[in-house]
């Protein structure tokens, strides 16, 4: 094997250990808001993370403008992103949130054809369907009623779609590493939701939880900063770079399902039957976009 193709490996293993991580993190984070509000907690969130990464931002100095500006775009795509998902978990029940942030598989292949004018291969088209089809079936039976809060995960999945898109463009011709990118993007989250929260509502900023009496709360930041944000950003920046931004998203299209059964077992919501087989059907898809369908893959690249 190659050392490229065992990179790309690398890449899918990553991606797929990111999407139990970011599962798991609607749960999470709906436990952590009762202790703290949406903004405050991002900025919390992102701002340890842009501390612990800031050595990195060494590397910018080696970076043209051009470069320099696609990683801002993509951080303040990035602050779009958890602001939507954030306050839409905060409406809505976890395993909807991780059910429906699912949908930006199926806008990345569109988005992608877009903006980098990559044409989807059938095999990838098959995984969309697939995806798509358990979505429907993850909403309940094809009826959907959409609440605040489910309205503003469906952006969040757009905006995903475009994030992805977005950073493979940046990526693609750049030395910068993956790290230094996540720093960046972690720095516009902090600072972005900090202005917001002075700007929009002072009611967003609160004194912190003590560390004594409040342990839980730390242990769930803990986990949303070393699990869900620097191994996972770094996972994805280093499989992007690496792969296509459809193949990325296939990848990660297990994450509705790991995000149900933590909502399960964690918040206790009741999951339908319905929903787990379309929870089964997104899995078969992120294990269809994995494997190498030569054949298949090769014939929409000649026409």
């Amino acid at each position: 094997m190659s050392k490229s193709n065992r990179l790309l490996m690398l890449a899918d293993l990553m991606l797929l250990a990111v999407a139990v991580v970011w599962g798991t993190s609607y749960g999470v984070v709906k436990s952590a808001l009762v202790f703290y509000p949406v903004l405050g907690l991002l900025a919390l969130r992102f701002g340890i993370t842009f501390a612990i990464l800031s050595p990195t931002l060494r590397h910018l100095r080696a970076a043209d403008a051009r470069t320099l500006r696609g990683v801002l775009i993509a951080g303040a795509l990035l602050l779009g992103i958890f602001l939507c998902e954030t306050f839409g978990i905060l409406m809505t029940r976890a395993a909807n949130a991780a059910f429906l942030i699912s949908l930006c598989v199926v806008l990345t292949p569109l988005v992608e054809w877009m903006l980098l004018a990559r044409r989807p291969s059938r095999i990838e088209w098959m995984a969309v369907g697939l995806s798509l089809l358990g979505a429907w079936l993850l909403a309940g039976d094809g009826a959907l009623s959409l609440n605040p809060g489910d309205a503003l995960i469906l952006l969040a999945a757009l905006l995903r779609a475009l994030t992805v898109c977005v950073t493979k463009r940046v990526m693609r011709d750049s030395t910068l590493p993956a790290l230094s990118v996540t720093a960046v993007q972690a720095g516009v989250v902090a600072f972005g939701s900090a202005i917001a929260a002075c700007a929009f509502s002072s009611q967003q900023w609160q004194p912190l939880p003590s560390l004594a009496g409040h342990a839980a709360f730390w242990g769930y930041v803990a986990y949303l900063v070393i699990a869900c944000t620097l191994f996972a950003f770094f996972a994805q920046n280093f499989a992007i770079k690496r792969s296509s931004p459809t193949r990325v998203s296939l990848l990660m299209g297990s994450e509705p399902a790991f995000g149900a059964l933590f909502a399960s077992i964690w918040l206790g919501e009741r999951i339908s039957a319905t929903a787990w087989m379309g929870g089964g059907l997104i899995v078969a898809a992120s294990i269809l976009a994995t494997v190498r369908w030569t054949a298949w893959r090769v014939a929409p690249a000649r026409a």
